[in-house]
């Protein structure tokens, strides 16, 4: 069965390693055998991957679209899943369900499965940092204990002076 894809103007997306760009009003584009796409929303560049689980994002991004390298990019992928897994075990589930379709050569769905990965670890941010709101009352609330301990200090020199 054919893939369809809608391009709109100046939109881009990648096919087997090369970027095409469509120039003019939308486009419809029926593919009608295997190859490696992206589409532009899908993509991620190296400078984007900054947290860990777009890291391993990126690693399968690049097996999946240069076959030329994907032995160095799979190595990659596993160490930082590994890595993620260790310190995140909640998303074990997640980490096999890539590692599944890794395993049989399914990239695009393990991309597809990453992005799981990537909420994971939105999700699990979005706690701590609110989390760390009252920690963040509490260290602001170190400036006025020097205050506190200033003046204390100040009253016990008046009270031994006497």
């Amino acid at each position: 069965m054919p893939l369809k894809l809608d391009l709109k103007t100046g939109e881009k997306m990648v096919v087997n390693g090369a970027v095409l760009e469509n120039v003019g009003p939308s486009a419809k584009i029926l593919v009608h055998n295997m190859a490696s796409i992206l589409r532009e929303k899908e993509i991620l560049s190296h400078e984007e991957a900054r947290t860990p689980a777009s890291r391993v994002y990126f690693s399968l991004q690049c097996a999946y679209m240069f076959p030329q390298n994907r032995d160095d990019h799979l190595r990659t992928f596993r160490s930082l899943l590994a890595d993620y897994l260790s310190a995140c075990p909640s998303a074990l589930d997640v980490g096999t369900e890539i590692s599944e379709f890794v395993d049989i050569s399914d990239f695009y769905k393990a991309l597809r499965s990453s992005r799981k990965l990537i909420a994971h670890e939105v999700s699990t941010l979005d706690a701590f940092n609110s989390d760390m709101s009252k920690l963040t009352e509490i260290a602001a609330g170190a400036d006025d204990d020097d205050e506190l301990e200033s003046s204390m200090h100040d009253e016990n020199e008046l009270l031994n002076d006497k």
